[in-house]
């Protein structure tokens, strides 16, 4: 299981959200080897006011937080954010230093989804990649 929640300012976030959407799942699926039609994405429109930015970042950054179950190796983990900087930065010309990335995980049994608990689910993808 695996939720996106992706944060930007508006005016810049909105123009690009389903192709961002697009390239994120297309990592998601690649590296994570999550079935293609299993996507979870939020995306979190902020005014510039609303959204402090490192100095080093423009009005395009974008902050990307994953949240899923445990289970993934590290090599895993850092071969998808290696993808999603290639990719991003590639397909929607953001540079790296607009974008950051945070993996959130939790105990399968912390997640609850069709009437159960992420332990007590049989899921059609694997998580322990």
């Amino acid at each position: 299981m695996s939720q996106v929640k992706i944060y930007g300012e508006r005016l810049n976030l909105l123009p690009i959200r389903e192709q961002l959407s697009d390239v994120i799942h297309s990592c998601v699926v690649d590296a994570l080897q999550f079935p293609p039609n299993k996507r979870a994405h939020r995306f979190f429109c902020l005014e510039p006011e609303d959204f402090f930015r490192p100095a080093t970042a423009s009005d395009r950054y974008v902050i990307l937080e994953f949240i899923m179950m445990e289970g993934r190796s590290i090599d895993t983990k850092k071969k998808f954010i290696h993808l999603l900087y290639e990719r991003i930065s590639t397909q929607l010309n953001l540079p790296v230093t607009d974008l950051e990335i945070c993996i959130l995980e939790s105990p399968a049994h912390n997640w609850g989804f069709r009437g159960m608990t992420g332990d007590e689910i049989t899921l059609n993808y694997n998580v322990n990649v």
